[in-house]
């Protein structure tokens, strides 16, 4: 008899360890973008409710009738989505998408959930040209702003804090987007350099086709010129 109940014992708890483990792999399916990092899933022109169902973190509530920005509700990778242009972002604190009404206009954020070191802020931004230049993007108005590249040049151009390194890029007639590295004072590492990146996409609102590009000699700081016969986009046929 003793036998036969500690048996029954034996396979109640058995039973109830693995009514437990079902029941956890079942809430962890049911919230596996809580396990992933979330994203945002951006398309300028597209609609609010089509990003929503696409993305795959809350964000802030539809304002019918006006211009307004919004943002998500957790640290978020940015995915904006184009049959051709589109990109990545690592996971951002700060990430802001405009709209007119419930259509998409622009976005602004920082790629990034804190001040990084000039190691990792630089492969962030040779990631996100990277991205640019296999898909078609094209760097414009380099004769003011030249594209920022991970060189010794650059890295002390914007260690000295005067002024951003700044980019523009341009994909066809659809989007711009202005990319800025910033020496950022972080009161949480004073003893470090820390660096910001911003980023903002939106349909174009430079006319470079239309405007001579702004020249060095008006800098009173100029940013680092390329190396002599160097391809922005060394991956896109002439």
């Amino acid at each position: 008899m003793k036998l036969r109940f500690s048996h029954l014992r034996w396979r109640y708890w058995a039973l109830l360890v693995l009514g437990f483990i079902l029941a956890l792999v079942a809430a962890r399916q049911a919230l596996r973008p809580l396990w992933n990092d979330p994203v945002i899933v951006v398309e300028i022109g597209g609609t609010y409710e089509s990003m929503m169902e696409r993305s795959t973190t809350r964000f802030s509530p539809l304002i019918r009738g006006h211009i307004w920005a919004g943002s998500p509700k957790s640290d978020a990778r940015l995915r904006f989505i184009d049959s051709q242009f589109g990109f990545e972002t690592p996971l951002a604190r700060f990430l802001s998408v405009g709209f007119d009404d419930n259509v998409v206009d622009d976005l602004r954020m920082s790629p990034q959930i804190e001040p990084l070191l000039i190691d990792d802020a630089m492969k962030v931004i040779v990631d996100l040209q990277t991205q640019w230049c296999a898909k078609g993007w094209k760097p414009m108005g380099t004769q003011g702003d030249p594209t920022i590249a991970d060189t010794p040049e650059w890295r002390a151009y914007v260690r000295q804090g005067v002024l951003p390194g700044v980019s523009f890029w341009q994909a066809g007639d659809k989007y711009q987007a202005m990319l800025i590295l910033a020496r950022f004072r972080d009161s949480r590492h004073l003893d470090q350099e820390r660096y910001l990146i911003t980023l903002a996409v939106a349909e174009p609102w430079i006319p470079f086709d239309e405007i001579e590009d702004r020249r060095l000699e008006s800098h009173h700081f100029p940013p680092p010129l390329p190396e002599k016969g160097a391809i922005p986009c060394p991956s896109q046929p002439s």
